[in-house]
């Protein structure tokens, strides 16, 4: 690590000569391959913008220069050379280094990033709030083609060229989201890719270059020197040109040396440029070159190998919904799938080998899946929309007045419900029972097992309205196996009869509040273990039950607090004029931070130990 050990800031970085930077590529590759190997994280993206970054800092003056990182799981390099290179041994642990931008973590993360598609909106942002208080500083975009897909981009787009305030968008193409990209954008940068016609327009080049204030003779001398140099020219014509930017490209994302003379000379253009950049993903490291996907996000593998290291071969709940959806399937040709560009991580990947034509990647467009949803549903056809908790949020408009306002037949699996994890803050699935619960007319469950998971999904498929199902990450559990009560709409599941004491869980907590139960037991008491299942529409006489036979009442859920489960059973137990204790236990009403799930229980005092001793502490106070 020749040059590497020397830099510690993009200061350090600029004493490199040009001809150095190339052996730097080289060096951070090596680091993170080896990095990311024992922490697991980001690889494949993160290797095919090394030199994208390095050119970046190069040219730009950060911290006071702004540069915001699309989703942000390509900023890795970005971290390296902004100090932070040996804390990659916790990166994405319990307190550790977050995997994302984090404004609370550096100066030089500019804005706070995980989801995809919001760069250049925050980023005219900050040009806008620049001009209006008579700052001096460049903002840089950096966004993949895989964010492309999400219609935010293009309102984004509109108003930027719309503003004419100096700001740059780097499209980083790699022709990849997590998946391969779909639809018509991909299909149109492909065109640029591959489009010849550069070398017989070289005079409309010019005359384009030329237009550039200040710069533009300059710039055209830069580009025309050579055949070569017209890839790297103004294309007249293009989408982003009639959308009203200045585009530049395509140019080689792995050539340090052209990136950074073009940087220099973009950058001193006063108005919104987007700048087409072509890279790998995976590149430097082969099994990540030819299995970009599997790369993308990945847990602890072997360097010389590539091969993964397994933490489990459990079956997980995601595995558990796809293989049952397929079966469904096969029965009832109503049945079609729709995700939002997470075919692998929703397990709508096997569904689509099984069923082709009923299979719908829309790409990184959650708002646009729902209503498409919404079509299908009103055609005839039974959709199952397969996303992230996290990144169903941002669809909540859709689920309200496109699908539950017309009460249509749209089934929402939401994977990753509760804490996930790694990702952290940006990612955790502890908000959908706040913003799903409480829409009228739209049925929401929770299973306590994999083998419910597969009776809810069924009891969805044959209900008729918007329904929907939360499951979390991971392991699916195999708790209480021997008790399989058929599902009955709006009705909790009692597991074990009890008196005095309620215990009441909510789909996964049951894995936690059964040790609470098994304790409370094996001290004399005679606990009731009652499953949810169902947390909308609430079951009036099991809260009826409740109310006259039980002194404490206790809720389980891994959502926040606010908005949740027991906010609702909170409601329902004052209505009754409930006298007898209750108290709900969920995490806070906040952003929770990194780490994995069992120890973020067991922070939050969700784990089974933790509840339990909140339990006794209440018993024995009231006693």
């Amino acid at each position: 690590m020749t040059y590497l050990n020397k830099i510690n800031s993009p200061e350090d970085l600029k004493k490199l000569e040009l001809k150095k930077l190339d052996k730097l590529a080289e060096e951070i590759r090596a680091f993170l391959i080896s990095s990311v190997s024992k922490t697991g994280g980001h690889l494949a993206s993160n290797l095919g913008v090394v030199e994208l970054t390095i050119a970046l800092h190069y040219c730009f003056n950060c911290p006071k220069d702004k540069i915001i990182w699309d989703v942000g799981h390509q900023a890795y390099t970005h971290k390296i050379l902004t100090g932070r290179k040996n804390e990659f041994v916790s990166l994405r642990k319990l307190d550790g280094l977050s995997g994302f931008p984090q404004i609370k973590e550096s100066p030089y993360d500019s804005f706070t990033t995980g989801h995809s598609s919001t760069s250049i909106s925050a980023a005219l942002g900050l040009a806008k709030a620049r001009d209006l208080r008579g700052e001096n500083f460049n903002v840089v975009s950096v966004i993949g083609d895989g964010a492309m897909t999400g219609g935010l981009v293009y309102e984004a787009m509109n108003n930027a060229a719309r503003s004419n305030a100096k700001m740059l968008i780097v499209l980083n193409d790699n022709q990849m989201s997590i998946s391969e990209n779909v639809g018509a954008m991909s299909h149109y940068l492909n065109e640029l890719r591959t489009a010849e016609k550069y070398i017989d327009a070289k005079d409309d080049i010019k005359k384009t270059l030329d237009k550039v204030p200040l710069v533009g003779h300059s710039l055209t001398n830069f580009v025309g020197k050579t055949k070569e140099g017209l890839k790297y020219s103004l294309m007249p014509n293009s989408l982003f040109e009639q959308l009203g930017l200045k585009y530049i490209g395509p140019v080689d994302g792995h050539d340090i040396k052209k990136l950074v003379h073009i940087l220099n000379k973009v950058k001193r253009i006063n108005a919104p440029v987007l700048l087409h950049v072509i890279t790998q993903k995976g590149r430097g490291y082969k099994p990540a070159e030819i299995y970009p996907s599997k790369y993308h996000g990945v847990g602890k593998f072997d360097v010389g190998t590539g091969k993964i290291v397994k933490t489990s071969t459990a079956e997980t709940n995601t595995e558990v919904f796809s293989k049952k959806l397929i079966r469904l399937a096969r029965e009832d040709k109503r049945i079609c799938g729709i995700t939002a560009a997470m075919p692998s991580g929703t397990g709508m990947e096997a569904f689509g080998k099984s069923f082709p034509d009923r299979m719908f990647d829309v790409g990184i467009a959650e708002e646009h899946a729902v209503i498409f949803a919404a079509g299908l549903a009103k055609g005839g056809l039974v959709p199952v929309f397969a996303v992230y908790s996290t990144f169903l949020q941002r669809s909540y408009d859709q689920i309200v007045h496109d699908v539950c306002l017309q009460k249509l037949h749209v089934i929402f699996a939401v994977d990753r419900a509760g804490i996930v994890g790694d990702d952290g803050c940006t990612h955790q699935g502890i908000y959908d029972i706040s913003f799903m619960g409480h829409i009228p007319g739209l049925t929401v469950m929770a299973p306590k097992n994999k083998y419910e998971l597969e009776d809810m999904l069924e009891f969805a498929v044959k209900f008729d309205g918007p329904i929907s199902l939360r499951y979390p990450r991971g392991k699916a559990s195999n708790i209480f196996n021997s008790v399989r009560t058929p599902i009955e709409y709006g009705k909790s599941e009692t597991v074990y009869s009890g008196e005095k004491i309620a215990l009441l869980s909510v789909g996964a907590m049951a894995d936690e509040v059964v040790a609470v139960y098994e304790r409370l037991l094996s001290e004399g008491y005679s606990p009731e273990f009652i499953n949810v299942r169902f947390i909308s529409p609430i079951d009036s006489e099991m809260v009826d039950r409740l109310c006259s036979g039980f002194d404490y009442v206790f809720s389980f859920e891994d959502n926040i607090y606010s908005g949740g489960f027991g906010s609702y059973l909170a409601q329902a137990l004052t209505e009754r004029n409930f006298k007898a204790t209750y108290r709900s236990f969920s995490f806070p009403d906040a952003y929770i931070e990194q780490g994995t799930r069992e120890q973020l229980f067991e922070r939050y005092g969700m784990s089974g130990d933790g509840l339990y001793n909140k339990i006794k502490e209440i018993l024995n106070n009231e006693n």
